[in-house]
């Protein structure tokens, strides 16, 4: 194993005083016990569920603001940091983090009028400022500089929209990585603040009236997700609600202005996987209710509006997905009787299709691969997009009444690079690209396939060098998610590169449950059959292992939400597969998971221990409930106070449990952040620091020299 940097080899005889330190020293070996954690009290809490009688021992730790609890995540922290902060390659590992990522860096811009809104971080710089440039060729303006908001750079900014020509700019404050945020509308000609912001609270989007005279927006309330309008200069008790009175509030709803302002879109999702949705149109000056365009069929529908025609992106009888149009004056109407524009095809079309300078961009996934294509309104092809490389298509911003747009490319070792292209013309050209020190010539990323337990083939990537030798013993990262529709696809990562550069392979599988490959591919990982996404998973080490690449004692995993549950099912059911495991902002205790926060969203994915038959599968792999006394891998749980989506109560109570029923020379650590949270928003230094607490475990654990970079 590494040694930490305390530990040195010792020159003649031995002295009483090296003798002592070499017994404080062995307390951190792998071989020798190590460092016992901090005593955790245990209650007798006991439930009965469906007849069976479950234990839960550390239910008070679920109480985040007890002084009980508040102790104990001191203590851990202190634990925790006596391993991670002496760890011989930390110096390195956060220098090349640091390299990597504090780079000038720019978000993918969006065209309001002539004006182009984007966020920029420059490489001296903590956090992500809110910009803006009079035309194409404009100067770069800062509108918003979050870095004085509060002096620990805990406070973000983000672009929530504009108005149609870019007069107002609405933006998010977030604090550490909640979900929650304030609001604020910045009048940009004026150079001020409106009255008209919003306290924090979980927003689902803005949407403002060209007229600016008012804007709608949806926001999660106790009893739901609701739709409201606001008038400028009125007080928000007076806001008059649109849509979701008596809705269920497990449902997530937004609602939209079309582009021409015309209209008003209300999406109703059954869950956070939008695979059944439910969707409402109004034309904005009318006080007339909603109509329906459709309701109650399980698929997945996305609907926008261009030239008084809906173009729908689903999934319905088509579970790689397929765009229809209907005209909004046939409305309400039978879905049988849309037209089919775009056919289901190969590939996965995923949900960036949209109408630009009058044709229409289709962005497939095929194999993990990103292609695009552009086709005229009526589903004729017109032209390819060419990309750069192999590789991923990270977003696409577009106007309809504009030829051109932005997108953005990405690839494991390919930092994100932002074009803009000409729709008419086919022509493009680099917006912005990282400049990051990377030998991209030395580093080899290729895609394998394998069989999963049930003769599933499943496909994996793999980041490494050129000339990396099979010979059983390499290092490897292995990651995944699969879960909620999301596809995991080939982007810039500096953890890729850093453990490809020292001699490691970073795994990503496509594991059952993401939407690598359309709806029957979610559908094959969730609910019942959940533990397909854990086998896929296990069956990814068993390939590498088979193959040559490594061993048991040189794989390390990591995973984070859903992933988090992935990680944590597998150091209960496969501990002896693994050496090492990070698992981060995770859901753990599957029996009570729906009953914090918005995890009733999730009900839809993963089924609820309320509901008896879906409580029999969840016990199975509640990664919580199959701890057993025994030896575990050496496990890092990251997580903290501002996790608003993912309760801090699954890390904190599976540490407690673990530290408890593990009885190997491993140590059990909670990195326990009181600002960090689930949705981003950490400043880079931030950033830095978790990244490199999580790569020198991990480095720790499998024995890996991380090296300065020259």
């Amino acid at each position: 194993m590494q040694k930490l940097r305390p530990m040195k080899k010792f020159n003649g005889n031995f002295s009483l005083i090296a003798i002592l330190i070499f017994m404080i020293l062995s307390f951190f070996s792998c071989t020798k016990p190590i460092q016992a954690p901090p005593e955790t009290k245990r209650d007798n809490v006991v439930d009965i569920l469906h007849g069976d009688t479950l234990k839960d021992p550390y239910r008070w730790l679920e109480d985040q603001e007890s002084t009980e609890t508040r102790e104990w995540i001191a203590e851990q922290n202190t634990y925790t940091h006596s391993f991670l902060d002496n760890l011989e390659s930390k110096g390195a590992i956060e220098k090349r983090y640091s390299e990597l990522l504090r780079v000038d860096n720019f978000t993918l811009p969006f065209q309001a009028g002539e004006r182009f809104f984007f966020q920029k971080r420059l490489a001296e710089q903590d956090l992500w400022s809110i910009c803006m440039r009079e035309g194409l060729e404009g100067d770069d303006q800062v509108m918003i500089d979050p870095h004085g908001m509060s002096e620990d750079h805990t406070k973000s900014v983000s672009i929530i929209t504009t108005s149609k020509n870019g007069e107002y700019l609405v933006y998010g404050v977030r604090k550490g990585g909640e979900d929650e945020m304030a609001v604020h509308i910045y009048d940009i000609d004026n150079k001020k603040e409106l009255a008209d912001s919003m306290p924090r609270g979980r927003y689902f989007g803005v949407s403002v009236l060209p007229d600016l005279t008012g804007f709608y927006y949806t926001k999660f309330t106790d009893a739901g997700a609701r739709v409201y309008f606001h008038k400028m200069g009125n007080d928000f008790s007076k806001d008059q609600l649109i849509f979701g009175e008596g809705l269920d509030p497990g449902l997530i709803i937004y609602g939209g202005l079309t582009e021409d302002a015309k209209y008003i879109i209300v999406h109703v999702l059954y869950g956070a996987s939008s695979d059944k949705t439910d969707v409402y149109i109004r034309e904005t000056a009318s006080k007339k209710p909603f109509t329906t365009v459709v309701r109650g069929i399980d698929a997945a529908f996305f609907a926008d509006e261009y030239n008084d025609d809906l173009y729908i992106h689903t999934n319905w009888q088509a579970p790689k997905n397929r765009i229809l149009r209907v005209p909004v004056s046939q409305l309400p109407s039978n879905p049988e009787s849309w037209e089919e524009i775009i056919p289901e095809g190969d590939g996965i079309i995923e949900n960036s299709s949209g109408i630009t300078g009058g044709s229409l961009l289709v962005v497939t996934l095929e194999n993990v691969i990103s292609k695009a294509q552009f086709f005229d309104t009526d589903g004729n092809k017109i032209r390819d997009l060419e990309l750069a490389s192999v590789g991923t298509i990270g977003g696409v911003s577009y106007r309809q009444t504009k030829n051109h747009l932005f997108y953005s490319f990405t690839s494991f070792h390919i930092p994100t690079t932002t074009y803009l292209y000409n729709s008419e013309t086919g022509e493009q050209k680099v917006w912005s690209e990282l400049n990051v020190p990377i030998d991209q010539d030395n580093i080899e990323v290729k895609q394998v396939w394998y069989s999963t337990k049930d003769g599933t083939q499943i496909p994996m990537f793999l980041v490494h060098q050129k000339d990396l030798e099979l010979d059983g013993s390499n290092p490897v990262y292995l990651t995944g998610y699969g879960g909620f529709n999301v596809s995991e696809t080939a982007g810039f990562t500096a953890t890729a590169v850093i453990f490809a550069e020292n001699g490691g392979i970073y795994a990503l599988p496509n594991l059952r449950g993401g939407g690598e490959f359309g709806e029957e591919w979610h559908k094959a990982g969730m609910l019942e059959k959940k533990q397909n996404v854990f086998d896929d998973f296990y069956a990814a080490a068993e390939w590498l292992i088979e193959n040559d690449y490594t061993n048991p004692d040189k794989i390390a995993i990591r995973g984070g939400s859903n992933g988090g549950l992935l990680v944590g099912a597998a150091l209960t059911q496969r501990p002896e597969l693994f050496k090492a495991v990070v698992c981060t902002y995770p859901l753990l205790d599957m029996v009570r998971y729906h009953q914090f926060l918005v995890a009733q969203w999730w009900v839809p994915e993963y089924g609820s221990s309320d509901n008896p038959e879906q409580y029999k599968y969840i016990l199975e792999y509640s990664p919580y409930h199959n701890v057993r006394s025994g030896s575990y891998p050496a496990t890092l749980f990251i997580t903290g106070d501002s996790d608003t989506r993912v309760a801090p109560l699954h890390a904190r109570k599976m540490t407690a449990l673990m530290q408890y029923e593990n009885k190997g020379n491993t140590p059990m650590l909670l990195y326990y952040n009181t600002e960090a949270g689930h949705s981003g928003g950490s400043s880079i230094t931030k950033t830095i620091e978790e990244a490199t607490a999580a790569m020198s475990f991990i480095a720790w654990q499998l024995d890996m020299e991380i090296g300065m970079m020259e």
